[in-house]
């Protein structure tokens, strides 16, 4: 009987890491992408831009409890290139993006960690989590798909609940639009465990 018990407890931790992998997400692949979008009276005139960054660290797990965290460092996020554009105002508005709203000197990440992952169909999840952004905490509730091996979302978030001011110029007769978009994409490494804990 001893025999038997030590051998059926020796199969439940062999079987324990399968039964609940985390992965560490894939960094190389994984982004967060933000449309930030013009209003005002000459708002046509003005762009619309595209802030994008890596995902610098985090893990997922579907198996078991499901969660997801993930860390972005802001002083890595970059307004894409507009052809439009001449180089000196794009690199004012990088300069504006990094200083006046995202501070990325005061507040460097940007995190998520899920409280609650539920699943409600194939390749689809609802995420509930904590979104910490510009030093404020929110929850937020995503619907998550898996198309591949990507697992990807979108949200739409206002500036102002975060503690940022949209940048306004001439009066207002040019303003960022306080709702932004947020796309992230997320890919794990199948193949790398990390023992509970987020790289670094």
């Amino acid at each position: 009987m001893r025999l038997s018990t030590l051998a059926f407890c020796t199969a439940i931790a062999a079987a324990a890491p399968l039964m609940a992998q985390e992965k560490a997400i894939n960094t190389q692949r994984s982004s967060i992408t933000i449309h930030v979008g013009k209003s005002g009276l000459l708002s046509a005139a003005a762009h619309d831009h595209t802030v994008s960054a890596p995902i610098s660290s985090g893990t997922i797990q579907e198996s078991g409890t499901p969660h997801i965290e993930f860390r972005v460092e802001t002083a890595k996020m970059t307004v894409k290139q507009d052809p439009k554009i001449d180089a000196k105002d794009q690199a004012t508005i990088q300069t504006h993006m990094e200083e006046l709203v995202l501070e990325t000197k005061k507040f460097p990440e940007i995190t998520f960690r899920s409280s609650r992952v539920q699943k409600v169909a194939d390749g689809k999840w609802k995420v509930d989590g904590d979104l910490s952004f510009h030093g404020v905490t929110k929850a937020v509730s995503l619907a998550v798909r898996q198309t591949g091996e990507s697992y990807t979302t979108r949200t739409v978030l206002k500036q102002t609940d975060f503690g940022i001011t949209p940048i306004s110029i001439g009066g207002g007769m040019i303003k960022v639009k306080n709702e932004v978009e947020i796309d992230f994409q997320i890919f794990a490494r199948p193949d790398d465990r990390t023992g509970g804990r987020a790289p670094g």
